[in-house]
């Protein structure tokens, strides 16, 4: 579905990205690995439309989405839950999930307010909360709702657990695996190898803006050499 070839992207004069290449199958969960500032955020804004692509390719089904605005991108079926999750204080949680609601692609069985709520119960208690008043737990939940209320073909997850409790780690993994099951293609930024590499089909790994790995869980559980040099465990 997402096709990412030799991707190159700067911040002014400094350059992050030095020709990355990724790719994404329909209903395949993949991620995107590395220590903080190996350029794996700016991979996902680079995707997402959010900053000027040096060079390389970037297309989702065919269709190119290179030096196209963020939001045609999204409009082309891409979905994202950004870092730090951005919920809209003032709305509550009914307004942060109906806000983004949107069926372009005409599919038979929508992402609702309801399915959401049924995805994460604790939010239909939270409803009528503000986002302010959630926790951080509840923001991320909120966060992701909102994106599939877009009812995308592909999600994004940037730092999909990050400073989350283990409790809601869990919670959110669970749904991950329920959206993954659904057929969703879904492509993961986070820090938990344990519950990447479970549920995950296959991962690439950056290193100072470039992919310095790439493969299929069993792959990545046995090499530890890999988990060493460049992941940190």
């Amino acid at each position: 579905m997402l096709e990412v070839e030799a991707l190159e992207t700067a911040y002014g004069q400094s350059q992050v990205l030095f020709g990355v290449s990724l790719g994404v199958r329909a209903g395949e969960v993949v991620t995107l690995l590395g220590r903080n500032g190996m350029g794996k955020t700016t991979t996902v804004r680079s995707i997402m439309g959010m900053v000027r692509v040096r060079g390389g390719t970037i297309a989702f089904e065919g269709t190119p989405l290179h030096g196209l605005p963020s939001y045609r991108v999204a409009q082309a079926g891409l979905g994202l839950v950004p870092e730090g999750r951005q919920v809209f204080p003032n709305l509550t949680v009914r307004e942060n999930l109906v806000a983004t609601a949107a069926n372009r692609s005409r599919r038979a069985d929508p992402w609702t307010l309801d399915r959401i709520l049924a995805l994460f119960p604790q939010l239909a208690e939270r409803r009528g909360h503000f986002g302010s008043q959630l926790s951080g737990g509840e923001q991320q939940m909120v966060a992701i709702g909102r994106a599939l209320m877009t009812n995308p073909r592909m999600l994004i997850l940037d730092e999909a657990t990050e400073g989350l409790a283990p409790r809601v780690c869990v919670e959110i993994y669970g749904a991950i695996e329920r959206l993954k099951a659904s057929g969703l293609a879904i492509l993961i930024i986070d820090k938990d190898l344990r519950a990447l590499t479970r549920i995950a089909d296959r991962h690439y790994v950056l290193e100072k803006g470039r992919v310095v790995w790439s493969g299929a869980s069993p792959e990545l559980v046995a090499d530890r050499g890999v988990q060493q040099r460049y992941l940190g465990v």
